[in-house]
């Protein structure tokens, strides 16, 4: 915590004193305003570490990009040096790679950052999200936000990922509620018959449903799966 509290006072300046009471005086009447939003990136720290704690989500920079891992294998042969085999995500190009570290070799981890932002609409082959605080807008490709787009719905917060500035990725959130516009009707006996059918809901997506949902129903879906959780109201 000292360490965070030297950061923070470093960014006033230098005309500011401390007074006996730790309270801050400044040289008019006009007050220094630090962004939140400085605060929060340069207190993010960067950290090297080994490759034998590499795991699944472990955002980390190879050859200047970020990129996620997606598997990963520790590998120990017969003979010569144990090694960790990976298939990253590159985040700027959407490339998959694979890559082989020595075990225990220095890994920097990528300075990736999130941020809250809401879809607010979608601007031809753009998605719009917003900042509510300052209204700032944000704006992704379709090829960027690929398969995601099918739970997107206007008025959803989801998380922005930042590197270098620059957003490179979001996060929709783990569980939508999605209203059913087109399914098969149900049938009586369907409740305890068990058994699943293609429902369409309202951003377009095809998710498989119990028997007896029927259409206007609201749903729970996972995002990270596409699959039926619950009916709304069970939540």
């Amino acid at each position: 915590m000292a360490g965070l509290t030297s950061l923070k006072l470093s960014l006033f300046p230098k005309s500011c004193a401390l007074s006996s009471s730790s309270s801050l005086s400044f040289p008019s009447s006009k007050p220094f305003l630090v962004s939140t939003r400085i605060i929060h990136r340069i207190s993010h720290q960067i950290y090297a570490y080994s490759s034998n704690d590499i795991k699944v989500g472990s955002n980390i920079e190879v050859d200047g990009a970020p990129c996620k891992v997606i598997e990963f294998l520790h590998v120990k042969p017969g003979k010569g040096a144990a090694f960790v085999r990976t298939t990253l995500r590159n985040y700027v190009t959407g490339n998959t790679v694979e890559k082989t570290f020595r075990a225990g070799s220095k890994i920097e981890e990528a300075n990736i950052y999130k941020e809250t932002k809401q879809f607010t609409y979608k601007d031809g082959a753009q998605f719009v999200f917003m900042d509510l605080t300052s209204y700032e807008e944000y704006r992704l490709n379709e090829k960027d936000v690929g398969d995601k787009a099918k739970f997107l719905k206007e008025g959803m917060d989801c998380s922005l990922l930042f590197w270098n500035g620059k957003v490179i990725d979001f996060e929709l959130p783990i569980t939508v509620k999605l209203t059913v516009v087109d399914v098969d009707p149900g049938l009586k006996g369907d409740t305890a018959q068990g058994g699943s059918k293609p429902a369409t809901v309202d951003t377009g997506a095809v998710v498989n449903v119990p028997l007896f949902i029927e259409r206007g129903e609201e749903i729970l879906v996972d995002t990270r799966n596409g699959q039926y959780m619950s009916r709304a109201k069970e939540a």
